[in-house]
């Protein structure tokens, strides 16, 4: 390891020091950046809500299940990269590092760029599964279809961001996503005011974004010193590293597709009601965004932390990062979800300006403002299973635990009583559930660690 990255400011310590501090200060500037890459969907619903209309707010908010199902494949990609070059720094293997982190790009760009391909072709037929109001279908389609000329680049920000935080350095995707945001929201509001692009006009601000975002970790990348420095001509498919990465990021981003393909029955759960309601679900559902980032900043902190002390061979130290992640990411859920329920109209009236569509998008907050703290221990738990090696059983947790119950939930309860509350109760209890398995496999697989 190069004695000047030893002293980099921007890395933080994760296998000596207090990990309390260590933890909080490795989560706070990756929280800001899984914030501002959701700010870029939510900006896109906010200006058109705001200088729009109801419809392009409906427009827009109906994608949003397609692009987080998308977004969470790219992500768990990152997130496969995370772990797996942790566990190389851990080890101090640097050809491992090298050979990982130049495999990784690969693969990254690669899955960007077919996201892209299916999102171009299919964009319409799957808003269509998704029962979307034939009044919203063409500004949907447009504006998945523009989007998804940004997963490319998407995909390659979270490979940097992968790497980045391997390293504990949180700070730097921070401030390259600031300023892509900013100029998405600058742009957003250029489309839609002045050239009154509306729901093409956000996406294409968005796409715009994602470029800026993934060229400014790219270019710090091309010019670091250390084991994690990325050269065009060291760029090729290594066996060893390439099998690694995909053990740990198809799941992953599998894992985080489950999700949205059992929200797809949400969806069309809420598309069953008039368009005020389908508008308000989408204005609420931007919270979940939000709380979801800034809890997922202590996941990924959990995974990295654990993955280079299993690297290290630290196992008590491991088992403490479990417990103060999941202490942070329960905290950070309650206050978030008692914010949301005492300023609910108010962040509601950035996306909408109808008193009726702020009075449907409540109803949704009323019910997950006490849920979301509930869902870290099936989070958490998640990520500590990945940072010790362990990928795929977790996700077959969660195929049954919130896939498969959330369809039965679908069709039994929300069947039955056909109410707008019966269908957002699902998530806690599917959390619940899976919450206990989760946290039961890592207990399991932590005893069987060697060291």
């Amino acid at each position: 390891m190069c004695e000047n990255e030893k002293k980099n400011t921007h890395s933080i310590e994760m296998t000596s020091g207090s990990l309390w501090k260590n933890l909080l200060l490795f989560s706070l500037p990756l929280m800001g950046s899984q914030v501002l890459e959701v700010l870029f969907n939510l900006s896109d619903v906010a200006v058109v809500g705001r200088f729009a209309d109801y419809m392009a707010l409906g427009a827009v908010g109906s994608t949003t299940l397609l692009v987080t199902l998308f977004t969470g494949i790219l992500i768990g990609m990152g997130a496969g990269v995370n772990v797996r070059v942790a566990h190389e720094l851990g080890a101090e293997n640097r050809k491992g590092t090298e050979e990982t982190i130049h495999t990784s790009l690969l693969l990254c760009a690669i899955a960007g760029l077919l996201v892209c391909v299916v999102c171009l072709l299919f964009s319409g037929q799957m808003l269509s599964m998704m029962n979307t109001k034939p009044e919203l279908m063409d500004q949907a389609v447009l504006y998945m279809k523009i989007y998804a000329l940004g997963m490319p680049a998407m995909a390659v920000y979270n490979f940097g961001n992968g790497v980045l935080s391997a390293r504990g350095d949180t700070k730097r995707p921070l401030i390259y996503l600031s300023i892509a945001g900013v100029i998405n929201v600058l742009l957003n509001l250029f489309f839609v005011i002045v050239c009154h692009m509306a729901a093409a006009g956000v996406a294409t601000a968005s796409a715009i974004a994602l470029y800026i975002s993934a060229a400014l970790v790219m270019i710090h990348l091309l010019r670091r010193k250390d084991e994690c420095r990325v050269s065009l001509r060291k760029l090729r498919l290594h066996p060893k590293a390439c099998k690694a990465v995909l053990l740990l990021g198809i799941p992953t981003g599998l894992q985080n597709g489950i999700f949205a393909i059992a929200n797809l029955f949400v969806q069309a759960g809420v598309n069953s009601f008039d368009a005020i309601t389908v508008s308000g679900n989408a204005a609420a559902a931007n919270a979940d965004s939000l709380v979801y980032n800034v809890m997922f900043a202590f996941y990924t902190a959990c995974a990295s932390f654990i993955g280079q002390n299993w690297g290290a061979g630290n196992k008590k130290r491991m088992l403490k990062t479990y417990g103060i992640s999941l202490t942070y990411a329960f905290i950070a859920g309650a206050i978030l979800g008692g914010l949301l329920l005492v300023f609910g109209p108010q962040f509601l009236s950035l996306f909408a300006t109808e008193p009726a569509v702020i009075d449907a998008g409540m109803e949704r907050i009323r019910i997950m403002g006490f849920s979301y703290a509930f869902s870290c221990f099936m989070d958490c738990s998640i990520a500590a299973s990945r940072g010790i090696g362990k990928s795929i059983p977790p996700t077959i947790i969660i195929i049954l635990g919130s896939c498969v119950f959330r369809v039965i939930w679908f069709y039994t309860v929300f069947a039955h009583f056909q109410t707008i509350s019966s269908l957002y109760l699902l998530y806690i209890f599917s959390w619940g559930i899976t919450g206990f398995a989760e946290v039961l496999f890592f207990a399991v697989s932590f005893r069987k660690i060697r060291t």
